[in-house]
């Protein structure tokens, strides 16, 4: 390159650390997490991998978090330099499109089980349209009494559902120079994200204390109550993340930055949220409506 001058549209990240420190602490949070559940190299192992003990995991989650930060301040720096050209921004983009692509594929996973666990749960091959009737008609199992669908759930719906009018108002606001209208949608979206993830610990908690899905009398209830769980439970721990997506860019948004034509930043959370929505109106209709309305013994 002639005089150092780059005649690219291309950025060369430059050298960067992250990489290897978040892959330390990404190992060290996964040897803790099994040194915490049972321990990694038997009963006799001391400090820091004794079983049952949870300090190696933290050590470790302490580190992503780190890499985290300042893998993404470093980031939001080569943007405000102008290093994110129209040919780099395409490519975030597509990057953002595929780890989508992979979310879904992932949720796809728990109603495949969620499915399979209704159809096959008495551990025999269907052989005609009126077995599988009859497997899905019995699922959830009898006595197991589901969680009531038009009540704290249907809140929880119409929190997420308002949300994304909030942060596509934002988006349009921000597109159209109208900063205090972002802000604005911004932190009510972030507000109702706090709100659905509130909602759904109060209603785990009542779950847990009406011993909702448990039933000495019913076969099979805790594969119900695990992948209620299992399939709610992440879809919670998204919307967690996606609210701490979300005030990140309230932060940006209030210190200056985006700008009506360079917010990719924002405009990949407003994504993230909407998934997070359209995933749960599929969880809402399958787990809650269709399914948990069949209240066992009834």
């Amino acid at each position: 390159m002639a005089h150092g001058d780059v005649k690219h549209d291309y950025h060369l990240v430059n050298p960067s650390a992250w990489p290897l420190v978040g892959s330390i602490a990404a190992v060290a949070m996964a040897l803790g997490g099994i040194t915490w559940l049972k321990g990694l190299f038997g009963a006799q192992a001391s400090f820091p991998f004794a079983p049952h003990t949870s300090y190696l995991f933290f050590a470790g989650l302490a580190g992503v978090l780190y890499t985290m930060f300042g893998w993404w301040r470093d980031v939001v720096k080569e943007a405000n330099e102008g290093d994110h050209t129209p040919v780099v921004s395409i490519g975030l983009r597509y990057g953002m499109i595929l780890f989508i692509a992979s979310e879904v594929m992932f949720f796809v996973a728990w109603f495949w089980i969620f499915f399979e666990m209704a159809l096959f749960h008495h551990h025999r091959t269907l052989s005609s349209i009126d077995e599988v009737r009859q497997a899905w008609a019995s699922w959830p199992p009898h006595g197991v009494e589901t969680v009531p669908p038009w009540q704290l759930p249907l809140v929880n719906t119409l929190t997420l559902l308002l949300s994304g009018t909030t942060v596509t108002w934002a988006h349009h606001a921000l597109q159209t120079g109208d900063r205090k209208g972002a802000k604005i949608g911004l932190l009510l979206t972030i507000i109702l994200g706090v709100m659905f993830t509130s909602i759904q610990a109060y209603e785990y908690n009542h779950i847990i204390q009406h011993k909702y899905f448990f039933s000495a009398d019913a076969a099979n209830s805790g594969l119900y109550g695990s992948s209620f769980f299992m399939a709610t439970g992440f879809h919670g721990f998204h919307v967690l993340i996606g609210t701490i997506f979300l005030t990140v860019c309230l932060i940006r948004l209030m210190m200056g930055g985006f700008s009506p034509k360079q917010h990719f930043g924002f405009e990949a959370a407003a994504w993230y949220w909407h998934f997070v929505d359209v995933v749960w109106l599929f969880l809402f209709a399958f787990i809650y409506v269709i399914f948990g309305t069949h209240v066992a013994g009834g």
